[in-house]
């Protein structure tokens, strides 16, 4: 590993002569796209009656458990085999429920859930496989560009997609949009190139548990990886999931229209490409630091909810609300593909998506009942602070400066 006192620019377009980059590109964003499009398909299904809001709901939830249990499962995998050869197999999952999918919509919920299901499960498994097979496939030097630009094609699908999307719902059916999102899936498990790491260990092997266990020995190796990750679980759990029940209520009753929620969404993507492109290029000194920072400007958003400001104002706390996630997820990202064990990389990466992503769902479960308890104004103060205090805590580990407990 290169010392990252050494601050190697890379050669401007660089990884776009990179065949290999490429086609990691294209199987990550196919991915994304995917994991993407599904809610926003099962949405449409209810516009069209093919599901009722009961039956959305149970499918988005199958959906998540699916996920959750196979990003533990899916590190391990990852670290035991070919980090290529679990890509391929979560592509397939998700290729492979697809129709399924599309077949049960309207005649069978058992059979729909099964499928979100599975679809879920290669979403999750994927993702560790994909962030441990980034760090095989781009040298170090180039680590942080290359998660920007995979980071700005979901950014950049985020904000074209969903009319694109129904426009597309215009002429094809649901279970057509299902089928392509299968198409999605195929591309990301056949596109992407071979790593240059071969994990596959002959014998016996410990059980899941033990090796996701091992892996978390690892992280805490890494105090810096514990304080971030505490401090991004503790953000997503309350901030994201508090701005995202009140934005609607405040764009309504306080502003009365539905163009404010509108604006904030998409200043939020427009400020996470800009975040996307600034990182790519720039290498702050202390860039631990610079990363927790960027995660703080997500408590601007809580208190322009909270006060009763020019609906201007709430805009601009988004776009530098997604200024600062992608300030963070870069380099965060890069930090872990360059200080973790590389054979225990998958493990870790499956600890952060658990965390990160698998308790938002419990924050969004309490936010409403916190809501009737404390009332709207007492819950965004109180995430105001939880989203500036815990980054300003993780800054205080000593090794959160620069991401890394090396001198």
């Amino acid at each position: 590993m290169l010392d990252d006192t050494v601050q190697t620019r890379p050669e401007p377009n660089s990884m776009l002569r990179s065949t290999s980059f490429v086609r990691l590109w294209t199987g990550t964003t196919a991915s994304g796209m995917a994991t993407w499009a599904l809610p926003f398909i099962l949405g449409l299904a209810v516009l069209d009656r093919s599901l009722t809001a009961i039956e959305l709901g149970v499918l988005l939830a199958v959906r998540t458990v699916g996920f959750l249990v196979a990003v533990p499962i899916g590190g391990v995998l990852a670290d035991r085999h070919s980090r290529r050869r679990v890509v391929l197999w979560s592509g397939l999952l998700g290729a492979l429920a697809a129709p399924v999918m599309a077949f049960g919509m309207g005649r069978s919920l058992a059979l729909t859930a099964v499928a979100a299901t599975v679809m879920g499960a290669g979403q999750g498994a994927c993702r560790p496989a994909f962030q441990a097979l980034t760090a095989e496939v781009v040298a170090e030097p180039q680590r942080q560009q290359a998660n920007a630009a995979i980071t700005l094609a979901v950014r950049v699908t985020t904000l074209v997609a969903p009319s694109l999307t129904a426009l597309l719902a215009l002429v094809v059916s649901v279970p057509m949009l299902l089928l392509g999102v299968g198409g999605l899936w195929l591309a990301a498990a056949l596109i992407p190139p071979a790593g240059t790491g071969r994990t596959d260990r002959p014998g016996a092997r410990p059980g899941i548990l033990a090796e996701f266990a091992d892996g978390v020995r690892e992280a805490r190796r890494h105090p810096w990886f514990l304080a971030g990750l505490a401090a991004l679980t503790a953000v997503i759990a309350t901030g994201y999931s508090a701005t995202g029940v009140v934005l609607p209520l405040v764009s309504r009753d306080r502003y009365g229209t539905e163009a404010v929620l509108a604006a904030a969404m998409t200043a939020y993507t427009l400020g996470a490409l800009a975040g996307a492109v600034v990182i790519g290029r720039w290498r702050p000194p202390a860039q631990g630091w610079t990363a927790l920072a960027g995660l703080a400007l997500y408590g601007l958003v809580p208190l322009s909810l909270l006060l009763p400001v020019h609906p201007v104002l709430v805009v601009s706390a988004y776009v530098l609300a997604g200024l600062g996630i992608e300030l963070f997820n870069v380099p965060w990202f890069t930090a872990t593909q360059r200080e973790v064990e590389p054979t225990k990389l998958a493990r870790v990466s499956s600890l952060d998506f658990l965390l990160s992503y698998g308790l938002a769902p419990v924050g969004l479960a309490l936010v409403a009942p916190a809501i009737d308890r404390f009332g709207a104004a007492g819950v965004l103060a109180g995430c105001a602070v939880v989203c500036f205090a815990a980054p300003a805590a993780a800054a205080l580990v000593p090794s959160s400066r620069r991401f890394t407990v090396r001198p």
